[in-house]
């Protein structure tokens, strides 16, 4: 987790700037992005909450997506990375919602999609979604680096 600190800590610094506020969902970071962005002290001025959306019983339970809201989508996508950043945003009343969902490893997931692939989403003021593959099987160095992406994509987010 250090060697993400210091994404966490620029984002802490601007939410708090301007008294914005933030949520995420994510899955395969399996609670890295949440706890990376409350290890920043003062976490609780920007920090709203968080789920590990990892199974459909989560997803329905926590963020309160049913099979409806899924009717065409698919895990580990960009538009269900987005649903999960604007549902996040939604459901904390918070400006900002972060997302991610993928296959950290070693193997894929059930979609097809290969061990190292997730896409994350931002969903505020300014709203993007990106596809990340890594190639690696290496579960760890993916959860990581999943984190690392979603962070990268807020700071993109808070710069524009």
């Amino acid at each position: 987790m250090d060697q993400l600190l210091p994404q966490a800590m620029r984002i802490a610094a601007l939410l708090k700037a301007r008294k914005q506020t933030i949520a995420v969902a994510e899955s395969s970071a399996g609670g890295l992005l949440a706890a990376t962005l409350l290890a920043v002290p003062g976490a609780s001025a920007y920090f709203l909450g968080g789920a590990v959306v990892y199974t459909k019983q989560a997803r329905s339970l926590l963020m309160g997506i049913g099979d409806a809201q899924m009717q065409g989508l698919r895990s580990s996508s960009e538009p269900y990375a987005m649903l999960l950043a604007r549902t996040s945003r939604a459901r904390f009343a918070a400006t900002w919602g972060l997302a991610e969902t993928g296959a950290s490893g070693p193997s894929g997931n059930s979609y097809g999609d290969a061990a190292g692939h997730t896409c994350v989403a931002v969903s505020g003021p300014f709203e993007k979604v990106v596809t990340l593959e890594t190639g690696s099987a290496d579960r760890v160095a993916n959860m990581r680096a999943f984190t690392e992406a979603a962070l990268a994509l807020m700071e993109d987010a808070l710069a524009a």
